[in-house]
């Protein structure tokens, strides 16, 4: 199956870099075997980025490749060492890229103008060592922190052709042949329906002005319920400042006429809305033929009747192609005044973080027998706990009680035994659920206070007793030899 050149949609599934997990180490050297905790922090995982390139025009790269997946961060390791940062992926889109969200249908960002770009799929951050969970309370931690993995997102690209003016009507109606007359580019032009199959853009120079023109392929009654190839190109001409109709006039097809057409593509524009406030502008073509210049004549005052400007034009000779081009100038020039001055800072887009309660670190809620604890915060330490440590679940739960998650159970009426579940979603899968256990110390199993290491604390350490006692033992001999001999020496 053979791969378009042009792609204007697109499915593109994203995979941020998982953060690296923290070291949880102790130094050592000769004669200090326990020098304290030096475990590094985990790098952070890259992120995929879209970011706006003037010189890409089509998302076909990501037809041939949808999935990216950005590179994670490394671990921490011993003698403060923390791990490397993961790379970032900058995923290179045309001008007027709309980003949704394949799962939730919600529109992330329309990138327009140049370096502007959103954050599609974050990268996890890096857990921490022990040296950096450290403090005067927990002198010697045993643990560090997991990595957090980074965010899973399917987005859709749309892309929407950034144009000045946008050329619509019927296949065949002369639509490319306007764009190579007037502009340096080169659509395929031939003489039989929907030759054009992707948007064709010209740069055109009217006077002083400098403008773009895309050629829409082409509409028929109906374009805009799915008809033909106009329900697909259609959303091309929503960023146009002005439309320009080309209308055959040298059509033999029956039941056709200027009017008669102009009429049809008005109404597929309606349909497809938001098009009522671009100026129009209709373009009589193919007066080169005799029977279509005598046909002009008669529509032309029909249709100024209905307040377009209308010029007949051949684009096989010339003609009228120069006042065209002045009149399409004169609208986008007085569409540009009227626009408000870009800002020249580049924008950055990125996704608003998910937080329960409106703001609040957490908010609990009763779900049949179970007590749910949702909010950014608890549920993000969850993910970094290593539940098969128990002083990483000891230091876990210290955190629960620093935000007020015990208070607010006791408010709502928890009681002790009582299932508690942080996190997970609507049915309850990937929670972590436990008894609620209120004022009691969960933290590890050692013979000091939680997050304390009895081995770093010298007097405690069995060989060090040992030598102590020895050299009690020895300087009491000592003392005693020494009493001996200043009694025997009185004596004589």
């Amino acid at each position: 199956m053979a791969i378009p050149s042009f792609v204007d949609q697109v499915t593109l599934h994203t995979f941020g870099g998982n953060g690296g997990h923290g070291c949880a180490s102790v130094h050592r050297e000769k004669f200090k075997p326990l020098g304290g905790p030096d475990g590094g922090n985990g790098g952070h995982g890259g992120s995929v980025i879209l970011r706006v390139d003037p010189d890409v025009t089509t998302l076909v790269d990501y037809h041939r490749q949808s999935y990216r997946r950005a590179t994670s961060g490394a671990p921490g390791r011993g003698d403060h060492q923390n791990g490397s940062n993961g790379e970032d992926i900058v995923l290179p889109v045309p001008d007027g890229t709309v980003v949704t969200d394949a799962d939730t249908g919600e529109r992330l960002a329309d990138l327009t103008g140049p370096e502007a770009e959103l954050v599609v799929a974050q990268g996890g951050r890096g857990g921490l060592g022990n040296a950096a969970l450290a403090s005067s309370a927990r002198k010697a931690p045993g643990f560090a922190l997991l990595g957090e993995d980074g965010l899973e997102r399917t987005v859709l690209l749309e892309l929407k052709v950034v144009a000045d003016v946008g050329l619509v009507g019927y296949p065949s109606a002369g639509k490319s042949s306007l764009v190579a007359s007037i502009s340096r580019a080169r659509p395929k032009v031939a003489d039989y329906p929907f030759t054009t199959l992707i948007p064709n853009l010209g740069v055109v120079v009217g006077g002083d002005v400098i403008f773009t023109v895309a050629d829409v392929p082409g509409l028929i009654e109906g374009a805009s319920e799915g008809r033909g190839l106009g329900f697909d190109f259609l959303r091309h001409v929503e960023r146009c400042a002005a439309l320009v109709h080309v209308v055959d006039c040298a059509t033999f097809e029956p039941g056709r006429d200027p009017v008669t057409d102009l009429a049809v593509i008005e109404a597929e524009l309606t349909a497809h809305g938001g098009l009522e406030d671009r100026p129009r502008l209709v373009a009589l073509n193919k007066v080169d033929v005799p029977d279509a210049a005598e046909l002009a004549e008669i529509a032309r005052a029909d249709i100024e009747a209905q307040g377009y400007r209308v010029f007949p034009i051949s684009t096989k000779t010339g003609e009228g192609l120069r006042s065209l081009t002045f009149a399409m100038a004169d609208l986008v020039a007085q569409r540009r005044a009227a626009m408000p001055p870009p800002e020249p800072k580049r924008i950055v887009l990125r996704p608003e973080p998910v937080r329960g309660g409106g703001g609040k670190p957490f908010v609990v809620t009763r779900e049949n027998d179970l007590w749910r604890v949702r909010g950014d915060k608890p549920e993000r330490w969850v993910r970094q706990t290593d539940f098969g440590n128990p002083e990483a679940v000891g230091y876990l739960a210290d955190r629960f009680n620093r935000i007020g998650i015990e208070d607010r159970l006791l408010e709502l009426g928890a009681r002790a035994g009582d299932g508690v579940a942080i996190g997970g979603n609507a049915d309850g899968d990937g929670a972590v659920v436990f008894d609620f256990a209120p004022q009691i110390d969960v933290g590890a199993e050692i013979l000091s206070r939680r997050g304390e290491d009895v081995r770093l604390e010298e007097p405690q350490r069995p060989a060090v007793t040992r030598r102590r006692e020895l050299d009690r033992e020895y300087h009491a001999a000592r003392e005693a030899e020494v009493d001996d001999g200043s009694r025997g020496g009185h004596r004589r």
